[in-house]
């Protein structure tokens, strides 16, 4: 647990760099998975309400002893939630399936510029902010554009912005734009669902290392300073992918991880995604 490290966030809250991930989690599996990686040292959980787990996140942290200032626990409100009112409504009923008085970051999940609701939802969470009921308040998908509106609409700058990113996707100029502005990036879709494992590089800096194209991957996202969160319901899985802090990447080894980029994504583009 003491090997991962923690990134402050504009706020001055600490965030651990390395988390669990549990979308696509099914719910039977929750809280199985999410005890084995507190049993392995994690101590970051991202789910959200559109996940369909956040009862069972509950459960687990109920369950696992542990003292609630070691826990950073992540959720996000979903689109069809979007709008000040209901904005705070959501987080009413996320805080209830947590089990949680306090939860440590609240995103917004997508922007859907389309439906024009995500500043009204932003006040929310400022609010949920100033009334303490979150530590930390941030976005995910969320473009320059959308994220300039927040700046000047309401004047408050997320804490994080969570995004797709990976080698396929490396968002240089989006995080240039999060470094500008002390937005720490988090990285989903960490390994664009594997559809990165078996590219040439990354097999020779594994084998350079003794380690997996895999760890590479999320050692990399670390060296970025990214926080990453993978997701994975197999124990030896969720233990060999936080065994990333024992080795480094070389200069030239990133340089080479970055002739990878694609500009693919995996999944929706976030100025059109309208999914409620």
């Amino acid at each position: 647990m003491s090997q991962i490290p923690n990134l402050t966030l504009n706020d001055g809250v600490a965030i651990p760099q390395f988390g669990f991930g549990v979308f696509q989690v099914p719910p039977a599996e929750t809280a199985k998975a999410v005890t084995t990686a507190f049993e392995l040292g994690y101590r970051h959980i991202d789910t959200a309400a559109i996940y369909g787990n956040e009862a069972e996140v509950g459960a687990a942290i109920a369950a696992a002893g542990i003292a609630r200032d070691e826990l950073f626990v992540t959720t996000k409100l979903w689109n069809g939630e979007q709008g000040y009112d209901s904005a705070l409504r959501a987080f009413d009923v996320s805080a209830g399936k947590l089990g949680l008085d306090v939860v440590d970051l609240y995103l917004i999940h997508w922007p859907v510029p389309s439906r024009d609701r995500y500043v009204d939802s932003w006040r929310a969470l400022v609010r949920l902010k100033e009334d303490g009921r979150v530590r930390s308040i941030g976005v995910s998908n969320f473009q320059p554009a959308h994220l300039r509106r927040l700046f000047d609409e309401v004047g408050v700058v997320p804490s994080v912005n969570q995004v797709e990113l990976h080698p396929h996707l490396q968002q240089a100029a989006l995080r240039a734009f999060h470094a500008e502005h002390g937005i720490v990036t988090e990285a989903w879709s960490p390994l664009a669902q594997g559809a990165v494992l078996d590219a040439p590089v990354l097999e020779k800096i594994a084998a350079a290392h003794g380690k997996t194209t895999a760890q590479v991957v999320l050692r990399w996202h670390i060296q970025l300073g990214n926080v990453v969160f993978p997701k994975s319901v197999t124990p030896s899985r969720i233990a060999e992918n936080v065994d990333v802090f024992d080795f480094a990447l070389s200069d030239a080894e990133l340089a080479s991880i970055a002739t990878l980029e694609r500009a693919e994504r995996t999944g929706f583009d976030p100025d059109t995604m309208d999914l409620a």
